[in-house]
Formats: C-alpha cells, sequence, structure tokens
C-alpha cells in the first residue's frame, strides 16, 4: 500500500472518528482514482504500511437507523441484532451503549468466541467464529440468526463480492438479511438518539448538542493517540513508528490524567461519549495492552485519576456487563503476531468494582 493511500485511509478514519457522516467527508476524496486496484485487508493484522508502522482501514457498510418508519431501515423493536466480540473495544463499546440506553430487549446481541480461528477451508483466513455451541467458551454463543459459523459468513451473505475486512461490531438487519453498519462511532450515535421511543433510559444523552464540539474535539486525538494508539504499538513492525506511536500514547494519556484531576468526567461533570470511548481502551490496558502490545511504561493503575475514572466509569449502572475480562485476556493473548506461544497472562485481575474518590467532583 502506498503512502498516499495510507494517507487517505488515515484522514477518512480521522473524519469518521470526530463524528462526520459520509456526505460531509471532503468531496475531493470520494473523486480520487488509483491507477492500482486497490486490495483491502482482510483483517487488523494485514494493515502495515511500508514503514512499518500500523494503519487503519475504514469501514464499509454505512447506512444509518432512522426514526422515520418509512426510512429504507427504521428503528424497530426485534429487527436488529448486535454482533460483537467482547474482547474487541470497539464492539464493545456498542455494547455498553446497548446496556446503558437500556436497549438490549429490543436489539438482541451474540458474541463471537475469543480466539481467531480459520473462517473457511478453503483458504487460510483467519477471524471471528461462532462457537458450536452454547457451552464451548462461557460468553460465547452460535449465531441464532443465519447459523453461520463465522463473522466472514455474515459479511459474504450480506455482499457477495465484498473483499474488506470481516470485523465487528456488526449492526444486522433481520428483516433483510444485511448489514446495515459495521462503524462503530455510527453505530453508538444511532443507539444514542434513534432507539430512543423503544429505550428504557431515552434520558440518558452521551451526544448532547451542546457538548458536541468538544466531545468531537476530544475524540479526535484520544481516537488516534490512545484508542488506536496502542495498536499502533502493538502492531508496529519496526522500532521507529513503535516508539513514535508510543511517546503519543502517553503523552495523551497524560493529558487525560491532568484533565480528570480537576473535574469528573473529560466534557465536566457529565458522562458522555467521549468517556465511553476512553473507556474502553483503559479497561483493557494493564490486562492486555501492557502485557501484548508494549504499552508498558506505565500502567493505568499507576495513574491516581485515571485509574479511579475507570473504576467509576465500570460502575455507572450496566456498564459492567458490557466488559468480559476473561475473553480481553484470551482475545489479545491469542493473536499470534504477537503472542505465538498462545500463553494467557494471568494477572492483575484488578477489582473495578471497588471503591473510587471520583464523588469528590459531585
Amino acid at each position: 500500500m502506498s503512502l498516499t493511500i495510507c494517507k487517505l485511509h488515515t484522514l477518512l478514519n480521522a473524519a469518521v472518528e470526530v463524528g462526520m457522516k459520509p456526505k460531509q467527508q471532503p468531496f475531493f476524496l470520494l473523486q480520487l482514482s488509483f491507477k492500482h486496484t486497490i486490495q483491502m485487508a482482510r483483517s487488523a493484522l494485514d494493515e502495515m504500511s511500508a514503514s512499518g508502522a500500523f494503519v487503519r482501514t475504514p469501514s464499509t457498510f454505512r447506512n444509518l437507523i432512522s426514526r422515520d418508519p418509512n426510512a429504507p431501515f427504521p428503528a424497530e423493536a426485534g429487527r436488529y441484532h448486535l454482533y460483537i466480540s467482547y474482547a474487541c473495544p470497539w464492539a464493545s463499546r456498542c455494547l455498553a451503549y446497548l446496556k446503558v440506553k437500556g436497549l438490549d430487549k429490543s436489539i438482541s446481541f451474540t458474541a463471537v468466541k475469543t480466539k481467531w480461528e480459520r473462517t473457511k477451508d478453503t483458504d487460510d483466513h483467519m477471524g471471528w467464529v461462532f462457537p458450536s455451541s452454547s457451552t464451548e467458551e462461557p460468553g460465547a454463543e452460535p449465531d441464532p440468526l443465519n447459523g453461520a459459523k463465522s463473522i466472514r459468513e455474515l459479511y459474504e451473505i450480506a455482499g457477495i463480492n465484498y473483499s474488506g475486512k470481516f470485523t465487528v461490531p456488526v449492526l444486522w438487519d433481520k428483516k433483510l438479511k444485511t448489514i446495515v453498519n459495521n462503524e462503530s462511532s455510527e453505530i453508538i450515535r444511532m443507539l444514542n438518539t434513534d432507539f430512543n421511543d423503544l429505550a428504557e433510559n431515552p434520558e440518558l444523552d452521551l451526544y448532547p448538542s451542546h457538548l458536541q464540539t468538544q466531545i468531537n474535539e476530544i475524540n479526535g486525538w484520544i481516537y488516534d493517540d490512545i484508542n488506536n494508539g496502542v495498536y499502533k504499538c502493538g502492531f508496529a513492525k519496526k522500532q521507529e513508528p513503535y516508539n513514535e506511536a508510543v511517546n503519543q500514547l502517553y503523552e495523551s494519556l497524560d493529558k487525560c490524567e491532568e484533565i480528570i484531576s480537576k473535574q469528573r468526567y473529560l466534557c465536566g461533570g457529565t458522562v458522555t461519549e467521549a468517556d465511553i470511548r476512553l473507556f474502553v481502551t483503559l479497561i483493557r490496558f494493564d490486562e492486555a495492552y501492557a502485557v501484548y502490545f508494549k504499552c508498558n511504561k506505565k500502567l493505568i493503575r499507576e495513574y491516581p485519576n485515571l485509574f479511579n475514572y475507570t473504576k467509576d466509569i465500570f460502575q455507572l449502572p450496566r456498564i459492567s456487563s458490557s466488559v468480559n475480562m476473561e475473553h480481553i485476556k484470551k482475545g489479545y493473548g491469542s493473536l499470534s503476531l504477537i503472542n505465538p506461544s498462545g500463553v494467557i497472562a494471568q494477572g492483575p485481575d484488578i477489582d473495578y468494582s471497588s471503591p473510587h474518590d471520583r464523588a469528590r467532583f459531585s
């Protein structure tokens, strides 16, 4: 992949992560043509540039749910299904929204197995798979809708000619048997507002209009330096891009520590989308990223404010049910590129339900 294409992917991802709709993205990006066909990465492990840096490619299915009953994808109870991995932070933030908004009675969900396995007998692709039974791996379940053996099969049902990554989350339309959306930053926005008529907690607004500019700005650097930053550290193939990524990561963690030393949440006294997006990385940090992704300059539990903040978010109503630490440890530990032996580290087994000091800002 050329440097030009890598830059394009970076720009597109940044636009998505700060909440920019596809039609709002710079028109010239959509008009660029390339002399060579781009072969999309089939998994995150393929997303390496010539410099040895990790460059995440953009999501593909970008349809939106609407409260308009005449829309192609109207908000209807029982129509949609969310496929997730508890190990994956992008999928887990969608599950967190499903839980805190009280939508899990209207939108069902299924979690895949922790370990990547072959998705077809005809090639060597490794990816997310479903267990053969509900007892094979606690927390993971067989696909209840299509009987699919892997997430890859869902993508192939939705689009015969699809050649991109087979990622989670997947927001699935049971009625049309297709993928509505696989971009987590858009799924959480839909769960926040477009299903409010079905939500048990519709008054909770994690993206309030008066804070949207601030949330978008915070999302931008947290995504690039922290959420995606840990992956840039873990998947770097050369020393220089690793050094750059790890320095950016810890500069931004220090910045977060400073912000929340003065207020309870990133945008003040109210929990917002920015906090949920940061939380899914923080909750995995000491248990997985420090162990497998070489993010070991400083642990989250060594940051007094960030550690208590992580416990605070974890203890919000129903957030803890979106966290399966056993799946997180096994998921990252099973990545053969970074942990060839497959041996899963035991510790540190942090109790995130223990008391914290964040109420001092209330």
